[in-house]
């Protein structure tokens, strides 16, 4: 065998990049690496996400809220068409001759079995979850349907128990709000006027003055002043200081009718 022999093979080599050799490269001066600093020396590595030293972009975003993300469950779907078409009757489905079937991938743990297409066979079924059009079909053709036992069975009827018990908890609190609303709603503007007219009573006419009651809530004679103390009819009131008494009403000199005072004699 000669050197030439070994090139006449044709495998495929991937020529190395060949660095440091000038602008003929094709590479540039600094092969890449730009002048000076971290990335210029050799033995530089920059760990991930890492932007030179600047606030880095998965810290300058907000965080909000919380992901199950990592604990939920996958599960490989299959329809039942699938099945009708790569299996003969009477055959148990189940993870493992999906795999070889490759209608799963090798790593699936979980699947899940759906209703697209029509199933005619009869089969022996072995899934994590099913859909209820899938069962539906399935029992018509004539198979059975077992879904396993294991961890994703509990966290599904966990999941279906949670649901239940938070809707049966929103009706309860719906209900309980629209009791509350109902006792806080006012009436209407009708209805309550005339219940404060039943209470009342009908009002006096127009032009008609209310009775009051005797003595007028004050202590003493029916009149509704206490005894002594009424003015004898037809006495003087006493003369207002600083003025003579013929300019105190009643007097025997005092403004005429007119309203001006009389003259004075002169001489």
């Amino acid at each position: 065998m000669n050197l030439r022999d070994v090139y006449a093979i044709h495998v495929p080599r991937k020529e190395r990049r060949r660095v440091g050799r000038g602008w003929g490269s094709g590479i540039g001066k600094t092969s890449g690496r730009g002048e000076k600093g971290a990335g210029r020396r050799s033995g530089t590595a920059f760990r991930l996400r890492f932007e030179g030293g600047q606030m880095p972009l998965y810290r300058r975003l907000p965080k909000k809220g919380f992901s199950n993300d990592a604990f939920r469950l996958r599960f490989e779907a299959v329809n039942v068409g699938s099945l009708d078409a790569l299996f003969d009757a009477g055959a148990t489905v189940d993870i493992e001759t999906l795999r070889a079937a490759r209608l799963v991938p090798k790593h699936a743990t979980l699947w899940k079995l759906l209703g697209d297409g029509e199933l005619k066979k009869a089969l022996t079924i072995k899934a994590d979850a099913a859909s209820a059009g899938a069962r539906d079909k399935v029992g018509k053709a004539g198979g059975t349907l077992e879904v396993a036992a294991g961890d994703a069975k509990t966290r599904l009827e966990a999941v279906a128990l949670r649901r239940d018990a938070l809707a049966k908890k929103r009706g309860l609190e719906i209900e309980k709000y629209k009791a509350d609303a109902a006792k806080t709603v006012k009436p209407k503007k009708g209805a309550t006027a005339g219940k404060a007219k039943a209470e009342k009573g009908a009002k006096p006419e127009k032009g008609e003055r209310p009775q009051k009651p005797s003595g007028g809530g004050k202590p003493g004679a029916e009149g509704g002043k206490p005894a002594g103390e009424a003015k004898a009819s037809g006495e003087a009131k006493p003369p207002a200081p600083g003025k003579a008494a013929g300019e105190a009403k009643g007097g025997g000199e005092g403004k005429r009718e007119g309203g001006k005072p009389p003259k004075k004699d002169q001489g």
